[in-house]
């Protein structure tokens, strides 16, 4: 039935796509030499539309001057210098985004009842990624050109912006002249800049954060930082940053991710979440104590179950800075965990940035109550600039990412064993 149903759009489609011979009017056209292109002939191209082959009928015109013949009806129609329908060209992209192009040949098949080879499915996808790669680097030019148009809209409570980076690997010719991880070494990856946008602001029935369902959007490029910060800023312009009553940067301390945030978000809360926070500090526990699992687990204890993870970040920033190593490689991580430079980093961690975002009032809170953590949590939170050069990194406000997912769906439950909530962006 399918197949018969097929048949016959596809030979009603071809009746549609027969153009009429052009009127005496009609028989000149305009050639991109500056000269006129004449009417020749009608000319017919079989086209894999989305009920099957059907074959378009239309003008063909010839300039003598350039040698060089046009069909207008195929910019009109979408297929210019391909076979392949608008619509085909959709199922190929989705298709071949997620899944071997062989195997989206076989979906194609299986679920269109469309014959396509697994290139072809490669080359659209690949060109229209292309396509909307170049529209998007454009975009990104023009909001470092010209100031962004305000976008109309209610305030938003709460926006968020996280981003992080991966590698993933790539054919040998993606590589050529990429220095690897290993020196000396070629590269096998390629580094891939990811960032999501959404809002969180509202509560479960225990005073719980939860994501606000279906807020989260991406945007995501194999490209360095500065090219990705621009793309990134458009994003979270185009999500509303502007009417944004508090604006949140969340990363895993990267230093690229502080970067970018300085130069395109600027006056955010920056926030390390609360899974990376430790795992920094299970890195300089391996460095102090290298080999020697004892004395870095009580190491840990001190630091991340007594300061880390009840938010006595002053406390822990000063534990830092009291140890002295004369190993360079030591001397080098505690400089970077540290990262005591960062005068600009909104780094301390008081309860006042809950007080002020009403973030943890539960749903049931009147409107003029004080908001408060949830029971029995001990959670500390990022609320502005420090007095005094304090790390960026213990910024952990673990509190304000509800066991984050990029999913957009809501998640509301602590880990097992723990006051906070963990916001890890790869997961």
């Amino acid at each position: 039935m399918r197949v018969a149903l097929h048949r016959a759009g596809a030979a009603a489609l071809s009746r549609l796509l027969q153009f009429p011979v052009p009127s005496d009017e009609q028989r000149t056209r305009a050639c991109p030499c500056g000269q006129a292109a004449h009417y020749q002939q009608q000319r017919t191209k079989p086209v894999l539309t989305a009920v099957g082959r059907a074959e378009v009928s239309r003008p063909y015109y010839w300039c003598p001057a350039c040698h060089t013949g046009q069909c207008p009806a195929d910019r009109e129609l979408d297929i210019e210098n391909t076979e392949f329908s608008p619509g085909v060209r959709r199922m190929q992209a989705l298709v071949g985004q997620a899944a071997p192009f062989e195997q989206g040949r076989e979906q194609m098949q299986v679920l269109a009842g469309l014959e396509v080879t697994a290139k072809s499915v490669e080359r659209t996808a690949e060109g229209l990624g292309a396509e909307i790669a170049q529209r998007e680097q454009k975009e990104s030019q023009q909001a470092l050109q010209l100031p962004l148009p305000a976008v109309a809209g209610e305030p938003i409570p709460i926006l968020y912006v996280q981003m992080d980076g991966t590698g993933i690997p790539v054919v040998k010719k993606e590589t050529l002249g990429r220095p690897g991880k290993i020196p000396g070494q070629p590269a096998h990856t390629r580094e891939v800049k990811l960032g999501c946008v959404f809002t969180q602001t509202t509560w479960d029935g225990e005073g719980y954060p939860i994501r606000a369902p279906d807020s989260t959007t991406y945007t995501g490029a194999a490209e360095t930082a500065e090219e990705f910060g621009p793309r990134l800023f458009r994003e979270a312009w185009t999500r509303g940053w502007g009417r944004a009553h508090l604006q949140v940067v969340m990363g895993d301390g990267a230093e690229w991710i502080w970067n970018l945030a300085a130069e395109h978000f600027a006056g955010a809360r920056e926030i390390v979440d609360l899974y990376h926070a430790r795992q920094h500090l299970w890195d300089l526990a391996r460095a102090l104590y290298p080999n020697q699992a004892v004395p870095q687990k009580a190491w840990m204890k001190a630091l991340q179950k007594r300061l880390l993870d009840k938010g006595k970040i002053e406390k822990l920033v000063e534990a830092l800075r009291s140890i002295r190593s004369r190993n360079p490689e030591v001397a080098e991580k505690l400089r970077v965990k540290q990262l005591i430079s960062s005068a600009t980093r909104n780094a301390c961690a008081t309860p006042s940035f809950v007080a002020n975002t009403s973030l943890w009032a539960p749903a049931s809170s009147k409107p003029d109550a004080k908001p408060s953590s949830p029971p029995g949590s001990n959670n500390r939170v990022c609320s502005g600039p420090s007095a005094e050069p304090t790390p960026s990194w213990p910024c952990v406000a673990a509190t304000s990412m509800a066991a984050l997912t990029i999913t957009g769906r809501a998640v509301g439950r602590r880990p097992p064993n723990s006051n906070f909530y963990v916001a890890h962006p790869r997961v």
